[in-house]
């Protein structure tokens, strides 16, 4: 062991007397793996960017059918067990799945229906919370109850505040809100009309206002509210009742049929990026064309191929240079250190031993010679993320690379150093000290 530290402790101390020659394989070294850095760190910034863009919008995951459908819950219960698949509810018909929202001093706007429920990746990217049915109390039943004596045509329409009304979360879309001038908190009156048997009759429901969309989420007047007040909507326009949000409220009719309820589309969402194309796919095979931003994905999936691909191209040339210099300077060392190297050996060091002498060097410069390009890279990357900060959002970077990056730079450099280094060490610990006394 102290034979070991002996040699160590040489290494070092030539390394300190041939400065010139450290210093040059030092820079050497930092010369080709500075612009490895600043390349691969381009390529990673610029790719994590365009990458965590499409991420941020949750309508890149989103896969819609082209055409309406049939669809009824266990065929929706099979798409949700699709490998890949994050999230998926039932759309009913879109003609029915609108409704008017009457904000006081404001003109009735008529909104498109969303069904969401917890878990919908578009609330979730915007912090927004799910929203829900709000159980009737006991006073508010009664009074309803009361009202539903009364001939639904004849009633006047109510206010929002009307506590005989069932009352449901909803999220708006930024459209929806300026328009209604309303804001989370807020309560709006919804009104459904429909035309059936030759009578026009309307349907009256509270909704509060629990989020707004923002306008790059939702560029239409779209109001995300529970399923189940989606259904009643679709249920009210084809002649049905809807007891639970009260016939006194308009929401008579004959009664639903006892049939599994068919839907006409569904709001499905990947996983991640990598699972919309596959699902496409699956879908397809299935016999149900999709709209999705697979094209859009597949753009960014090519250009991480090409770019990979010349980044590795170039890093293996460097590699090949990098290798053979080190092995030519560690060879041209010990061949000019061959008599000290003997001389050693004859001082009762091992030819093991020996081995670590020049191993010790190359693993000094490696680590010197890739601290140096570290430092050039993080100025480099600097002034790259100054210069294009004005198309840049939030915590984006053009130029970036994580701290495992480094880490596997060390350890490249060290392993090509030791591997290049390698075979010259093992020659000078064949040399014979018998060969070298001569010369003395």
């Amino acid at each position: 062991m102290r034979t070991l530290i002996h040699v160590l402790l040489l290494a070092l101390a030539d390394y300190r007397h041939e400065k010139l020659l450290s210093f040059c394989a030092i820079f050497g070294l930092a010369a080709v793996l500075a612009p490895l850095l600043i390349l691969y760190g381009v390529k990673f910034g610029v790719l994590n960017t365009l990458t965590e863009r499409l991420l941020s919008d949750p309508n890149t995951l989103e896969i819609t059918p082209v055409v309406s459908g049939q669809y009824i819950k266990e065929d929706l219960n099979k798409l949700a067990r699709l490998p890949g698949v994050a999230f998926v509810l039932p759309r009913t018909r879109s003609i029915a799945a609108t409704m008017t929202l009457a904000a006081e001093g404001k003109t009735p706007l008529v909104v498109s229906l969303e069904p969401t429920a917890a878990g919908d990746p578009l609330l979730e990217r915007y912090k927004l919370p799910s929203v829900t049915m709000v159980a009737q109390q006991g006073a508010e039943a009664a009074g309803n109850a009361g009202s539903a004596r009364q001939n639904p045509l004849l009633r006047k329409r109510p206010s929002a505040q009307d506590p005989t009304l069932r009352e449901a979360g909803a999220i708006l879309s930024d459209m929806a809100a300026r328009k209604l001038g309303l804001q989370a908190g807020d309560v709006v009156l919804g009104i459904v009309e429909r035309a059936y048997g030759g009578v026009i009759s309307s349907a009256y429901v509270r909704l509060r206002v629990h989020g707004v969309l923002p306008l790059a989420a939702q560029q239409k007047e779209t109001a995300y509210v529970p399923l189940e007040l989606v259904e009643s909507c679709e249920d009210f326009r084809d002649g049905r009742a809807v007891p639970e949000l009260g016939a006194g409220n308009g929401w008579s009719g004959e009664p639903r049929p006892d049939v599994p309820r068919e839907y006409a589309s569904f709001r499905l969402y990947a996983g991640d990026l990598a699972s919309v194309s596959a699902l496409h796919e699956t879908l397809a095979r299935q016999g149900t064309d999709t709209y999705t931003h697979a094209e859009e994905i597949e753009q960014i999936t090519t250009l991480e191929r090409g770019l990979t691909l010349i980044f590795s191209l170039i890093c293996l040339a460097a590699m090949a240079g990098f290798f053979f210099s080190t092995t030519s300077s560690v060879l041209a060392g010990i061949r000019r250190k061959q008599r000290t190297l003997g001389l050693l050996q004859l001082t009762g060091f091992t030819r093991q031993s020996l081995l670590l002498f020049p191993l010790t060097q190359v693993v000094l410069t490696a680590l010197l010679g890739t601290s140096i390009a570290a430092a050039a890279y993080l100025v480099a990357a600097h002034f790259l993320n100054q210069a294009f900060a004005g198309s840049l959002q939030g915590l984006e970077q053009v130029c970036r690379l994580l701290p495992e990056h480094f880490a596997w730079a060390y350890a490249i450099s060290t392993g090509i150093s030791l591997a290049a280094a390698l075979a010259p060490a093992w020659q000078s610990s064949k040399i014979e000290p018998s060969e070298v006394i001569r010369d003395v």
